[in-house]
């Protein structure tokens, strides 16, 4: 499993119960210093330190999020579900900031946001936040696997090994799906066997799975917890996305964005990109339809 890159702390690193020179405890524990020196703007627009803290703490929550995925990857392989599951639910809970800081930018006109990133992009060059190692790095962790994305990481050579050592692992899809089927469920070897670097492809047998864990609550009610705690992570995830894409509607319109393509003509398909999808194919076979209304019934006639 591959494991995010640290700082490496000083050699010596902190003596206990000193506190260093200039710090308070909390200062030197939390590094505010150094978190409050890292907006560094590049105009004189005043919305851009809120622009930039947006995306700073987007940054934070993702590898968060990267963090504790491998985490529950690792109970899962030692077929600890109680711990991945409490793992997991950390995961729906980052969520829930990740789509609440739209907010703090939702005030962004077009005016607002290309006097911002005209200044960017003359400084820095053009780029998006999509394209930064961390979001790909979830990305592939849900199990969303696109190769051709390693292309943008050419000039950070660390970060592109790390992405292809990702993409060549299993997602945390890949091991709950190990983990059912050691649960004795009917999980295709080949399926587990399979490329892990090319983009998964749903299974009829792994939607019966899902089917058959749903049918028998009572006795499989910690794999359908599972399930409901992926699901709440998907929609997560997908929420996100649809406020990226509705954001980029607002302040950049159907204008040219990300690598010269329409900006919403390169998010809205991302949409259709949902992660665990036999897990929602599979609803569609759960429970007991009601009966078919007098109006239908007359229409199958």
């Amino acid at each position: 499993m591959s494991e995010t890159a640290e700082a490496t702390p000083s050699a010596a690193g902190p003596v206990p119960g000193i506190t260093p020179a200039g710090q308070t405890p909390y200062s030197a524990w939390m590094q505010t210093d150094t978190l409050h020196a890292l907006q560094r703007t590049v105009s004189d627009h005043p919305g851009e330190h809120a622009w930039i803290v947006h995306v700073q703490v987007s940054e934070l929550y993702w590898m968060l999020i990267v963090k504790e995925m491998h985490s529950a990857q690792r109970f899962l392989r030692a077929d600890d579900l109680p711990q991945a599951w409490r793992t997991l639910q950390r995961v729906v809970a980052h969520h829930a900031p990740l789509d609440a800081i739209w907010r703090s930018i939702d005030w962004m006109t077009p005016n607002d946001l290309l006097a911002i990133l005209s200044r960017a992009v003359g400084t820095y060059g053009k780029d998006t936040a999509l394209q930064g190692w961390t979001y790909r790095q979830m990305v592939y962790l849900f199990g969303i696997k696109q190769a051709e994305h390693l292309q943008h990481f050419e000039p950070q050579p660390q970060r592109k090994a790390q992405l292809e050592q990702a993409l060549a692992e299993p997602s945390l899809y890949d091991d709950v799906l190990a983990f059912l089927q050691r649960r004795g469920m009917n999980i295709p070897q080949a399926l587990l066997a399979r490329d892990l670097r090319a983009p998964y492809l749903p299974s009829k047998e792994v939607e019966q799975v899902w089917r058959d864990i749903y049918a028998t609550p009572d006795r499989h009610a910690d794999l359908q917890q599972l399930g409901e705690t992926l699901a709440d992570i998907a929609e997560g995830f997908c929420n996100w996305k649809f406020r990226h894409l509705m954001a980029t509607r607002r302040t950049f319109g159907a204008r040219p964005a990300y690598f010269g393509t329409e900006g919403v003509a390169w998010l809205a398909p991302s949409l259709e990109e949902i992660p665990f999808p036999e897990l929602w194919s599979a609803r569609t076979f759960i429970g007991s339809p009601p009966p078919v209304c007098p109006h239908m019934a007359r229409q199958g006639r």
